[in-house]
């Protein structure tokens, strides 16, 4: 089906969509299905963001859908759209990656006490000790700390730590709703913005909602199909390694976890090429669902600089630090150091600045010319002006705590971040939003940490202060999302914080209890033992080129040529790929892959390949679109599931060892 036309069958569903009155989505099935999330589903995503670096993610929300269409369906009802899509969004906010504080880039699974974890390890790791980092006590008890012996959170030393992470959760979301819905109001109802993807939600729920009357539809079997398939590759790469684990030094893993690794194997005949793939199937799956020309781009960028690029670097010079023998993770971050940090740097400001300009020429075209279009009737709009407020009083906390915690850092940078960089950030991929349906080329790379090491600032507190700099615009979709599936949005309000309750309830206890287990990283779980000492690398590195007299190993990094050449070489690929009508997706891949891991891009890449030339062709373009989203869901509903019963396995072998001992 041609673009044309998906689009028009899109505008004249959003036509239909309109004509109804807002419901409201929040109610006792909405509670119901938090706590289920929060119980069931909290322990398998932080087990499986343990084992293999992925969380449940999507299959929760579609696993929760599906047991509550089923229960109602038994009880002669139906689900509405509106409670389908508040349930949708309370099961994606409870698992979520967890916030993090701070200037760390590191992705955590299982709610906001996942980041307590990482801060405990990298307070104690080998980098931090050897390179003088001292992590404030607001963040981590100090060294020799019982409550870290003892592995606990129930300490009197972790009460500032856990109040800091329980209001920057509060705040962050007081933030986003504040300025989301402001920006909501600014590209919705006055730009009159299309936001073309909203559409696509709103069909979906209804979707899900028509289904949930029926018996049995083709989603059911899909999903069942890819659960199945998840169940059985989880039982050999997580059910074996967890049983084995608790009762061997080592678990038995009959695939490497994460990933199977040549670099030392290739760097005899190509020095410091990288080279390996990912063992998680769930990563070749990834390719059906990611856009083609995305994959294509990321694996090109991936492979053609880390493997190809690599060696030639090196005989040049360009790369110094590469020693013969070297695996994929002191491979990736010594030629990172050399060389692919700066380069990223340039490609990532060039794409942040070609989509500043997109918003200007759109602006210029538009002539300034808008109107306030008539409020929809019963949608739960407030005056902007409260919501105003709203983001106001949000902000000004954030830079009172940020004074408190970092009285030397000066005031009135925290005031720029968060009154002036979140703002013009938010705003311009809220219209992103509103006119393509996605903004992730939108930031500003490095901006954040180029400030902290520009400012005069000596010390490393500022690295884990919460500053608010962030990009809510996204929050505008979610609006509009609301709006084309006529939910009233207090619903959407409500849900939130009934999400952020449940979250700290289930996040504390289960990560309590699985670190009361054992250490972490530990080799019980592969991908933090393999992965999490290369993120300390560069936290360590960041945080202590602020330090007096420290080490300047992330400021030599840092090389303005590279810089220049890689905003310059990226902007002429652009122009080429431009007049050969390429894809912008497959630039914006190209991109994204230059710092990324060959090993994850290249199962990414066959996946995308097999379900472009093969399962479309086969099944047909539309249908097989249909499926894939649910094909993946599936899968980690399978894994979730693996996961859950390992991570119960593993309690109860370290209440029986407790009882015993």
């Amino acid at each position: 089906m041609a673009d044309e036309e998906v689009k028009e069958q899109l505008e004249l569903k959003k036509a239909d969509y309109l004509q109804e009155p807002f419901e409201e989505g929040f109610n006792i099935k909405t509670i119901l299905a938090a706590f289920f999330i929060g119980i069931v589903m909290m322990p398998g995503t932080i087990y499986l963001g343990l084992m293999i670096g992925a969380g449940i993610g999507g299959a929760a929300q579609w696993v929760t859908l599906i047991l509550f269409m089923e229960i109602t369906k038994r009880s002669l009802t139906k689900m509405t759209k509106q409670e389908i899509y508040i349930i949708y969004c309370l099961a994606g906010s409870l698992i979520a990656p967890g916030l993090v504080l701070g200037a760390a880039t590191l992705t955590l699974q299982g709610g906001a006490f996942s980041e307590l974890i990482w801060n405990q390890y990298l307070a104690g790791s080998a980098n931090a000790v050897a390179w003088g980092l001292k992590v404030p006590v607001w963040v981590v008890p100090p060294a020799g700390s019982e409550a870290l012996i003892q592995r606990t959170f129930l300490s009197k030393v972790w009460i500032l730590p856990i109040v800091l992470i329980i209001i920057h959760h509060i705040l962050f979301r007081l933030n986003f709703f504040g300025l989301g819905y402001i920006m909501f109001r600014l590209t919705s109802d006055v730009e009159k913005l299309d936001f073309p993807m909203a559409a696509v939600a709103a069909e979906g729920a209804t979707a899900l909602a028509e289904s949930s009357s029926k018996t049995e539809t083709w989603r059911w079997k899909v999903f069942s199909i890819s659960s199945m398939i998840g169940v059985v590759f989880g039982v050999f790469y997580i059910l074996i390694p967890a049983v084995t684990g608790t009762m061997m030094t080592k678990p038995f893993m009959l695939l490497p976890i994460p990933f199977v690794d040549a670099t030392d194997k290739i760097g005899v005949f190509w020095p410091s090429s990288m080279l390996g793939f990912a063992t998680d199937l769930g990563v070749f799956l990834a390719g059906f669902i990611v856009p083609f020309w995305v994959v294509v781009g990321t694996f090109v960028g991936s492979v053609g600089c880390k493997t190809i690029l690599n060696p030639i670097l090196y005989k040049y010079g360009i790369i110094k630090s590469w020693l013969p023998g070297m695996t994929a993770i002191p491979t990736y971050v010594t030629t990172h150091m050399d060389i692919w940090l700066s380069v990223s740097i340039g490609m990532a400001a060039l794409v942040a600045l070609m989509g500043i300009w997109k918003v200007i020429t759109m602006l210029i075209a538009k002539g300034g010319r808008t109107s306030l279009r008539k409020l929809p009737e019963g949608r739960g709009d407030v005056a902007i002006w409260k919501a105003a407020v709203v983001f106001i009083i949000s902000t000004t906390l954030y830079v009172i705590l940020c004074h408190i915690l970092v009285p030397g850092f000066p005031i009135l940078l925290f005031i720029l971040f968060g009154f002036i960089l979140t703002p013009l950030l938010s705003y311009i991929a809220a219209r992103m939003f509103g006119i393509t349906g996605v903004a992730d080329q939108i930031s500003f790379p490095y901006l954040k940490e180029g400030i902290f090491i520009l400012s005069g600032y000596k010390g490393v507190n500022i690295w884990f202060a919460p500053v608010p700099f962030y990009n809510q615009g996204w929050t505008s979709q979610k609006f509009k999302e609301l709006e084309l599936t006529r939910t009233k949005f207090g619903s959407w309000v409500k849900a939130e914080f009934l999400a952020l309750g449940v979250m700290l309830i289930f996040s504390f206890i289960f990560w309590h209890l699985i670190w009361r287990m054992g250490g972490i990283p530990s080799a019980s779980y592969p991908f933090v033992n393999r992965m999490w000492p290369m993120e300390s690398t560069f936290k360590c590195l960041w945080a202590t080129s602020t330090l007096p007299g420290g080490p300047k190993w992330m400021l030599q990094a840092i090389k303005p040529g590279f810089i220049f050449w890689g905003g310059g070489v990226s902007l002429v690929l652009y122009a080429v790929l431009s007049f050969f009508k390429f894809p912008v997706s497959f630039f914006y891949g190209i991109v994204a892959g230059v710092s990324g891991f060959p090993h994850w891009t290249i199962p990414m890449f066959f996946g995308a390949l097999l379900s472009r030339f093969f399962f479309e062709k086969k099944i047909g373009k539309e249908t097989w679109r249909k499926y894939t989203p649910i094909i993946l869901a599936g899968y980690g509903c399978g894994m979730g599931l693996v996961g859950m019963a390992s991570i119960a396995i593993a309690l109860i072998a370290q209440a029986v060892t407790a009882l015993v001992f």
